[in-house]
């Protein structure tokens, strides 16, 4: 053959496209399209049937589409067109040109194109699928993409102190930078979704948002898994890897827990902060990094310098840009704030329809000194969304650690007595206030007498007009 094509139906569009061709150039196979039933490859895919023409040039039909024909002082070609089928279904066409010869059958040649064509029909069946899935997993990603960008704003961090709003302020000013961020604060603050929020509001947002833990990786294991290694580089690397600074290449490296590294690799780590360069572990070839570097610790890091167990000149390279996490107990005005956004997430979650906290739970949330930060107060609301199966979050739903203050009514040496009326009272204020106030509709809410309701809310003191 003088060239060959196959040209692939775009069921959603009608439209031929060709997908892989000989004899032609890059800018024709990406230009040419037919439509179905428009020329010779248009008629085969429509109706199924191949088609053998002894001379182009005496075919009215015959497009000359891709330009290859020019002129009729070129040789006289044979043109050759078979259905590519999968079942009863033409999802394409192999062509091609050949040299006209009077003595060549063409009916042969077209059966031994029907057997090329039944042999491409499998793999464009693979192929097909294989660039659906693409195609998939493209707008998929876009999808996740939008919703990282989306879940890490600024304004989905909870919270409205002041401290909150110093925090808020020092990542709109660093975001836009490529400047190198130190994420101080007590473990659970929430150092990750600050570091989240800066790379997705940055410049380098479209690129990698690559996270490292450093303390949950051994320490023989951590230059590897920074910098990547050579195939051979020591026992057990059976191949070259890839480091983090590397996968990160054009976006953000999180290093978290960044006191945990030990002395060897902060000067690697220090190498690629000043130079922007590095190697891999057994490697010579030297790799530039395009990276953004942000990092958070929960130890105090002047000390460590002090102690020599932190180098000072990394220390310094890294507190560029520090912000301050605030924990919880710093915080005491954000408390209801979150507890409210964690009782919404997960009610949803677990398809509860739980409205609000008690007032005794309130007391009690808001008295915890909080030493596990966010991801304390978090995996309480869960807890308590797991065992309640009412509209409202009462003190007994909350765990233990929280109950053993005054506000809990548990403290050693209360009566029985007492525990019961502490518990009677919050259980008619809260029905009066999902009655907003009726004394009749809290009664039977509490399938109890109005006469009997109305005695027990006079003896603990409670007004229902309170509630309206």
């Amino acid at each position: 053959m003088i060239r060959g094509t196959v040209t692939i139906l775009d069921p959603l569009r009608n439209e031929i496209n060709i997908e892989v061709a000989h004899g032609l150039s890059k800018s024709t196979v990406k230009s040419v399209k037919y439509k179905l039933g428009e020329g010779i490859t248009g008629r085969v895919i429509e109706n199924g049937k191949p088609i053998a023409i002894p001379k182009i040039s005496e075919e009215p039909e015959f497009l000359n589409r891709t330009a290859t024909r020019k002129s009729k002082q070129d040789q006289e070609r044979s043109f050759i067109c078979v259905p590519v089928k999968t079942g009863n279904q033409v999802i394409g066409a192999l062509s091609v040109d050949k040299s006209f010869e009077e003595s060549y059958p063409l009916q042969q040649g077209q059966k031994l194109l029907s057997v090329v064509a039944a042999m491409i029909a499998q793999h464009v069946i693979r192929l097909e699928t294989i660039k659906r899935e693409k195609d998939q997993m493209r707008e998929e990603n876009k999808r996740l993409k939008k919703e990282l960008e989306n879940k890490y704003t600024i304004t989905n961090i909870v919270g409205n102190s002041n401290k909150m709003r110093e925090v808020y302020q020092m990542i709109s000013q660093v975001s836009k930078s490529n400047a190198t961020v130190l994420i101080r604060g007590e473990s659970g603050t929430g150092k990750e979704l600050v570091a989240n929020s800066i790379h997705y509001n940055s410049l380098r947002a479209k690129g990698p948002f690559v996270k490292i833990n450093c303390a949950a990786i051994p320490t023989n294991l951590i230059e590897s898994e920074l910098f990547g290694h050579e195939k051979g580089a020591f026992t057990g690397a059976i191949k070259q890897k890839l480091g983090r600074f590397e996968l990160a290449g054009k976006g953000t490296l999180f290093l978290d827990e960044i006191g945990s590294i030990g002395l060897d690799v902060q000067a690697n780590l220090l190498r690629v902060l000043q130079e922007k360069e590095f190697e891999r572990v057994g490697g010579q070839k030297t790799i530039k990094a395009d990276v953004r570097i942000i990092a958070a610790t929960n130890k105090n890091l002047e000390s460590a310098v002090e102690e020599e167990s932190f180098r000072g000149d990394l220390y310094y390279r890294l507190n560029v840009f520090p912000i301050y996490m605030p924990p919880l107990r710093e915080r005491k005005t954000d408390i209801l704030l979150l507890s409210d956004f964690f009782l919404e997430r997960y009610s949803s979650e677990n398809r509860k329809d739980i409205k609000r906290f008690s007032t005794p739970a309130i007391d009690m949330l808001m008295a915890y000194h909080w030493p596990g930060n966010v991801r304390e107060l978090e995996n309480c609301i869960e807890r308590a969304v797991l065992l309640c199966e009412e509209g409202v979050i009462h003190s007994y739903h909350l765990p233990p650690t929280l109950q053993t203050g005054e506000e809990s009514d548990t403290l050693p040496g209360q009566s029985l007595d007492e525990a019961v009326e502490a518990l009677e009272r919050e259980i008619i204020i809260d029905a009066l206030k999902n009655t907003r106030g009726n004394a009749t509709e809290a009664a039977e809410l509490l399938k109890t007498t109005v006469r009997k309701f109305n005695y027990k809310a006079k003896r603990y003191g409670i007004d229902y007009r309170m509630y309206r």
